[in-house]
């Protein structure tokens, strides 16, 4: 992914957000390319994910790896615009994060385990930004579907907090909300990386492993 920011990233207000759009402008294969199910796949209560992380196409593969994962897509969250597009998003007049939408078998895996793929596989320290990418669109973000999973987030960020702190490393940045409205982006950037091996990701970890089984476990 790549950055237009020329200065320090810096959210906009809802009145200084883009307008967007009633509709999406855009449509995309329903289809996951590796997984095989529907982008859209229902998910039953506490069995859905929303993850922001830097990079979405590197987010995106570590994720549908995981065991239990059904399905994941890529697309916007956490803004102002109503159905925004790709080039507006990347503007920083949105409010928008790159996010992956994941849903899971529980009877597979759980909260637990994909909160702490989501700790270590990125740096969430860094504020508005991941690695090279920067922008409002790159910040670490968690949201949540119940007052359950917020508070079993919240728990998990205190321990790995802890763990960081221990490793002589910055102060967690990640917001977690609850679930605001997810727009999917465009075809090309679903499943990215699977249909471009070569592709660019930036995404990186810090190297602390993050203490599972703490909280409350879905």
């Amino acid at each position: 992914m790549f950055s237009f920011f020329s200065r320090a990233p810096k959210m906009p207000s809802a009145e200084e957000a883009l307008p967007g759009r009633a509709a999406p402008s855009f449509t995309f294969e329903d289809h996951h390319a590796v997984l095989g199910r529907p982008l859209t796949l229902e998910a039953a209560p506490g069995t859905e994910l929303i993850v922001g992380l830097g990079c979405f196409w590197g987010a995106e593969r570590r994720f549908w790896t995981q065991p239990g994962v059904l399905t994941t897509a890529v697309g916007y969250a956490g803004g102002f615009t109503p159905n925004p597009t790709y080039k507006e998003v990347c503007t920083g007049l949105t409010g928008h994060n790159e996010v992956v939408r994941v849903v899971f078998d529980p009877a597979v895996t759980s909260l637990t385990e994909l909160l702490r793929v989501f700790w270590e596989s990125h740096d969430p320290t860094q504020g508005f930004r991941q690695g090279n990418d920067v922008g409002t669109q790159y910040r670490s973000g968690v949201y949540l579907a119940d007052p359950a999973q917020r508070a079993q987030a919240e728990a998990s960020r205190h321990a790995y907090q802890r763990a960081l702190a221990q490793a002589g490393l910055g102060v967690i940045t990640t917001e977690i909300l609850d679930r605001p409205a997810f727009y999917y982006a465009e075809d090309y950037h679903q499943q990215y990386l699977q249909k471009n091996p070569g592709g660019y990701c930036g995404l990186g970890g810090t190297g602390v492993s993050c203490p599972v089984g703490v909280g409350l476990r879905s």
